[in-house]
């Protein structure tokens, strides 16, 4: 198929374009570099545009010829979003309506969503269902919100559009054959911020809360293999061509690790006995992230192959001694 990737030159999205290519598809990744790297497009053709330039955007596609769209290009730190909220609403949701309504104008039946976790701010229940009520706490979630309501209502409108939305978990490691992996001046994620203090990047690692209501006192996440990840985009594909309902879908692995466990184990990894401090709770962290991910294991016959915490560990160190 030709496949156009947004952002296809970050993190999650030069993992999917490798996975795309070693399939055979035609691929067009569609990248402004602002946090993309194009050394990491390992496959296809890298177009440096934006999405805010809708008629280049439109030419590109059309010349192209799409016939689905994975869409990655979006803002995805949460303090920043808090900070910069407009900026957040202007590529998230802005851009994003530019690039739906060049899909409409174009007919381009399939759309595969980049969405989080983020949507459900502190869940009531845990493991999360993707029928547990959307209550964002940052901008960051609520532009995801938006974006999904708008997928949602153009099939309602369009007959011909179809798509899935992926509510991704914690996403984290590196691609196994050290081809493309995380690059970031200034992490956020946990594994990352502790693989940097490894290396010694990084002064040491703060935990933020540890009185938390779980066994060892730090929060829970489910963490979920990056190439796994782009393999569930590429399994949603295929449901909506073969006639699959749109919707949404968590994407976890259905299991979680806490604070405390994540960073023994990259101190195991790496062999380095990095500075740890405790830190104060940060605001709107839940205690518990888990996901429900029993409707995608039906829906898609997911087969996870990277479900192991050690694993992806060791994927993104070496990913991270090499960068």
């Amino acid at each position: 198929m030709k496949i156009f990737v947004t952002g296809g030159a970050g993190y999650i999205g030069s993992h999917m374009v490798k996975l795309l290519g070693k399939m055979g598809h035609e691929v067009i990744v569609y990248d402004n570099l602002s946090t993309g790297h194009q050394e990491l497009v390992s496959y296809g053709k890298l177009v440096v545009g934006d999405l805010a330039d809708k008629e280049f955007l439109k030419d590109i596609l059309a010349h192209f010829r799409a016939e689905a769209i994975i869409h990655f290009a979006a803002s995805i730190v949460v303090s920043e979003s808090v900070a910069e909220p407009l900026l957040y609403y202007r590529n998230n949701v802005s851009n994003t309506l530019n690039l739906l309504e060049v899909v409409k104008e174009l007919g381009i039946p399939y759309f595969i969503f980049s969405s989080s976790a983020a949507v459900y701010g502190i869940p009531e229940e845990v493991p999360v269902k993707e029928t547990t009520p959307l209550k964002p706490i940052n901008p960051y979630g609520y532009t995801k919100v938006v974006d999904e309501k708008m997928l949602e209502d153009m099939t309602f409108a369009y007959p011909h559009f179809h798509y899935v939305a992926l509510r991704y978990f914690n996403v984290a490691g590196a691609d196994p054959e050290g081809k493309t992996g995380q690059i970031s001046k200034n992490p956020t994620h946990l594994i990352l911020r502790a693989l940097k203090a490894a290396k010694g990047e990084l002064e040491g690692l703060e935990i933020y809360g540890t009185d938390y209501p779980t066994p060892d006192g730090t929060c829970i996440r489910d963490f979920i293999h990056v190439m796994d990840l782009a393999e569930t985009h590429l399994l949603a594909l295929e449901y909506l061509i073969q006639g699959g309902k749109s919707g949404v879908f968590n994407c976890g692995y259905g299991q979680g690790y806490s604070v405390r466990e994540v960073v023994e184990m990259v101190k195991q990894v790496t062999g380095k006995n990095f500075p740890v401090s405790e830190a104060p709770r940060r605001p709107g962290d839940p205690p518990v992230l888990v996901a429900d991910n029993s409707k995608i294991v039906q829906t898609f016959n997911w087969h996870p192959q990277f479900n192991d915490l050690e694993f992806i560990i060791k994927t993104a160190w070496e990913w991270e001694k090499r960068h």
